[in-house]
């Protein structure tokens, strides 16, 4: 009997471990550590030195090398077409494999192990990389929203916020595995996101969807689990700033990020065994819903033509509806809120993610020690995810509560950002700890708030598609502002120097030390800035009424009209498929 007791209970424990690991709690650890570890682009700062000397390049071409970086890591719409046709696990693949190539000739490069590369083949190489990251993006987060259609923006909040840590994290590990070795920080990034893709790989998977009533509720407390994870990094990095950690140091806190980071699982454990209790206790609730019986179409042909739009690419392109209806992707291209948008993005992102791709060049004109450029990675990480999360929080609580319009709290991000650039442009003693701050949290704070006001304004429709429309601004903004402006001044600045040595081009690497080094280009982006918060104005002041109605008021009556149509029984059927029905019935 004892026997028969024990054998039972490990079908039990085994049926248990089989339901956890396929349940959709699961799937979401399974992003969050996708996604932790995915945000390889915002370290470009750590290694980029190690690229510069190695190779012999001058600061112009290591700013294109950063553009490529930006370019990749934005635009996504290849993996979004992928995903149309197959399933998670194929765009996993592609990006794990994309990521794994990309960084490692980097390193294979770095390392002199090849011949020196080609420019083209270098931008080429962090191309892929940083593409990977959307990939990634796409196979995992999007995934998830689908499994989690009601808690999509808390889902989106909590992962994206993943994304913005993973720099930290991965620099604790770096720390950890390889000490202070900038070349092997490439070949970390290289294997690591590529092996948590790889072992999650049949895990993140478009799964039945099943509301539950305390969803809202999981996905907070893994929320709090993040912030706790994210205060950690943030006192660690302070010790680690004052005091000079040791090996073993590095490696305990290492460990214990790796801890916080799998806490989440027994929040899954948690809500799994719930769910199967209650199939244990309700074995009916295993068995699939009961069908109802087919009810009689509703032939939207017979719907007054008032109430329909007509559907043509290039007839309306000029005539838009109302905002918060769905345009077309042509009109919403067309239209002047989103090349106001799209402008005022170009000038903020552009600066701030210019601010965090020279970021060891800038510690180091500055006279930072080598060690304080990790230190400005990790804050501009931690603060990243906090203006995530903060920004799509508070801007939708301000926006049901108050009619706070988001394009004017985007027009106040713009402008905070202007203190960061400052600090850096002046070089004020130790400001670039703040400065690195203030950047994070403004990077992280405007893109919710620029996918929320295109969702808002442009409706859901086609919003896949717009939504890598906006993000292609960080790009050009990067390229303008990077490559244009601060990687050409800084050489110029340096070229100064070096003729005041009377050294050689080719024998010394050229390099600026000063605050003159970034001083005027800081000041440019500031301007950019200032002027991008004028153009965010205009979107202000063109949406004042839109949002001081009720912007969700439609999605409600959707949702109140499909439950009118499912209790009267009736479908609605779009009149191209009534005619293939009748055919099929004859």
């Amino acid at each position: 009997m004892g026997v028969a007791e024990f054998a039972g209970v490990r079908r039990n424990m085994g049926s248990f471990g089989v339901h956890v690991i396929t349940g959709r709690w699961f799937m979401v650890l399974a992003a969050i550590l996708i996604m932790s570890v995915s945000g390889a682009t915002y370290m470009f700062g750590l290694y980029s030195s190690e690229i510069k000397s190695s190779l012999g390049y001058d600061q112009t071409t290591l700013n294109l090398l950063s553009f490529f970086k930006d370019l990749g890591g934005n635009v996504g719409v290849l993996s979004g077409l992928i995903n149309e046709v197959s399933p998670p696990w194929v765009i996993l693949s592609i990006g794990a494999a994309m990521n794994f190539f990309g960084y490692f000739m980097i390193w294979l490069a770095v390392t002199r192990r090849l011949p020196t590369p080609h420019v083209w083949h270098m931008c080429l190489y962090i191309c892929l990389g940083a593409n990977s990251q959307a990939f990634a993006n796409t196979g995992a987060l999007v995934t998830a929203v689908k499994n989690f259609p009601e808690s999509r923006g808390v889902v989106l909040g909590l992962l994206k916020g993943f994304v913005g840590l993973s720099g930290a994290i991965i620099t604790q590990l770096y720390h950890a595995l390889y000490g202070n070795d900038s070349e092997s920080l490439i070949l970390l990034i290289a294997w690591l996101p590529t092996a948590v893709s790889f072992i999650f790989l049949r895990t993140v998977r478009i799964m039945k969807v099943v509301r539950q009533t305390n969803e809202l509720k999981v996905f907070y407390n893994l929320l709090y689990i993040s912030l706790g994870l994210a205060g950690f990094l943030m006192a660690i990095i302070i010790l680690q700033n004052r005091l000079s950690f040791s090996r073993a140091e590095y490696v305990g806190s290492a460990t214990v990020v790796l801890v916080l980071l799998f806490v989440p699982l027994a929040v899954v454990v948690r809500e799994e065994l719930k769910l199967w209790m209650g199939k244990q206790l309700d074995p009916e609730a295993q068995t699939e819903p009961e069908q109802k019986p087919n009810p009689m179409p509703v032939d939207v042909a017979d719907t007054p033509a008032s109430a329909r739009k007509p559907d043509s690419c290039l007839s309306n392109v000029f005539r838009p509806p109302e905002r918060g209806e769905d345009y077309t992707i042509l009109q919403a291209l067309f239209s002047v809120d989103m090349l106001v948008l799209f402008a005022a993005t170009t000038c903020g992102v552009g600066g701030t993610l210019t601010a965090i791709d020279n970021l060891g060049q800038i510690g180091k004109s500055l006279g930072y020690p080598t060690s304080a450029t990790t230190t400005f990675v990790s804050l501009v990480s931690i603060w990243n995810y906090l203006g995530r999360v903060a920004s799509g929080f508070t801007s939708e609580t301000l926006l049901t509560k108050y009619k706070f319009p988001r394009p004017l709290m985007f027009t106040i991000v713009l402008l905070f950002s202007c203190v960061g650039h400052l600090l850096i442009a002046f070089g004020v003693p130790n400001s670039l700890y703040v400065a690195s701050v203030i950047i994070g949290f403004c990077f992280g704070a405007q893109w919710p708030l620029v996918f929320a006001i295109i969702s808002e304004i442009f409706g859901l429709k086609y919003y896949s598609t717009l939504y890598n429309f906006g993000a292609v601004a960080s790009p050009v903004g990067s390229y303008i502002l990077n490559v244009m402006v601060a990687g050409r001044i800084y050489d110029r600045e340096a070229m100064k120097q070096m003729g005041a040595q009377r050294l050689n081009r080719g024998a010394a690497e050229l390099t600026c030390n000063g605050v003159e080094c970034y001083k005027l280009s800081f000041i440019i982006i500031t301007a950019a800035t200032m002027f991008g918060c004028l153009i965010s104005l205009i979107l202000v002041v063109r949406t004042r009424e839109f949002y001081r109605g009720d912007i969700y008021r439609r999605f409600r009556e959707q949702g109140k009209a499909a439950e009118t149509e499912m209790a009267s029984g009736a479908v609605i059927v779009p009149a191209g498929q009534k005619e293939s029905a009748s055919a099929g019935k004859s």
